[in-house]
C-alpha cells in the first residue's frame, strides 16, 4: 500500500507539478482520478472542508495537503522519512 494517495485530474497543472516532484524523488503514490472515479469529487470536498481544490495528497499519518508548493511537499516527505 502506498504512503500517499493523490486526488488528481489530468488537466490540473498543480497535479502534474506534484506528480513530477514525487516521481523525481522516487516516492510511490496512488492516483485517484477525480474525473473518472466514483465518489472522488465528494471525497475531495469532504477532505477540503467544502473546497473542490486539487491536488489533495493524503498521507499515511492521517494528514493531508491541498495544492502544496514543491518546498512544502518536500518538507512533508522529509518529515515522513520518505526521502
Amino acid at each position: 500500500m502506498s504512503e500517499i494517495t493523490m486526488y488528481s485530474a489530468d488537466w490540473c497543472g498543480d497535479c502534474r507539478r506534484s506528480k513530477r516532484l514525487l516521481d523525481e524523488l522516487g516516492v510511490a503514490y496512488e492516483i485517484i482520478d477525480v474525473e473518472n472515479t466514483l465518489g472522488a469529487p465528494e471525497k475531495v470536498i469532504e477532505i477540503n472542508g467544502g473546497a473542490k481544490s486539487i491536488p489533495v495528497l493524503v498521507f499515511s499519518d492521517g494528514t493531508h495537503m491541498t495544492e502544496p508548493s514543491d518546498p512544502d511537499l518536500r518538507k512533508k516527505l522529509e518529515e515522513l522519512k520518505l526521502i
